[in-house]
């Protein structure tokens, strides 16, 4: 667990305005840096899977542009959104591009890298599409970029998230 409040951190959408994780506290959350130019980016295709599949047992992917892993996500905020609308039909929330590792790294994710993986590794985030499930009670798992996000061990994860949405409802 991250040593601040991580729901308390202010993030930019991808349109300018301003949100943070409070406003999906009662929600699951997949927070996953993206990028629309990688060998990874087929993994959108999953996300959408996961945000359609789970968003009404209240779950939901929040993807995080990054442009920091060769480069692979260039694009303005516009091009993004009609990237992953059009070749992939995402409906989940897209914030503005950020840094999640070395100097002028966003808040949220100095915090999200003390989250030690299934390996007990912390640290930087590895490549595009690391992945952060956070749970309503603010637990937090790490699944690095190669993990697909259908992958057992998240859809698991996932569902144990659930259940604790389920017991405050």
């Amino acid at each position: 667990m991250a040593s601040t409040d991580l729901r308390s951190i202010p993030v930019t959408t991808i349109d300018g305005g301003t949100t943070s994780l409070a406003d999906y506290s009662d929600k699951v959350v997949m927070v996953v840096n993206v990028a629309s130019k990688c060998g990874l980016t087929p993994q959108y295709e999953q996300l959408e899977q996961l945000q359609k599949t789970y968003e009404a047992r209240g779950f939901t992917v929040i993807g995080f542009p990054c442009n920091q892993f060769a480069g692979q996500e260039p694009g303005t905020a516009e091009e993004i959104v009609e990237f992953c609308s059009a070749t992939y039909g995402v409906t989940f929330p897209l914030m503005e591009k950020i840094k999640v590792n070395g100097r002028g790294v966003h808040p949220l994710y100095k915090e999200l890298k003390h989250t030690r993986d299934h390996m007990h590794l912390a640290g930087p985030v590895q490549w595009n599409f690391e992945k952060f499930l956070i749970y309503p009670d603010d637990t937090v798992i790490r699944f690095r970029p190669r993990t697909v996000p259908d992958d057992p061990a998240v859809v698991a994860a996932i569902e144990a998230g659930l259940a604790q949405v389920n017991e405050a409802a």
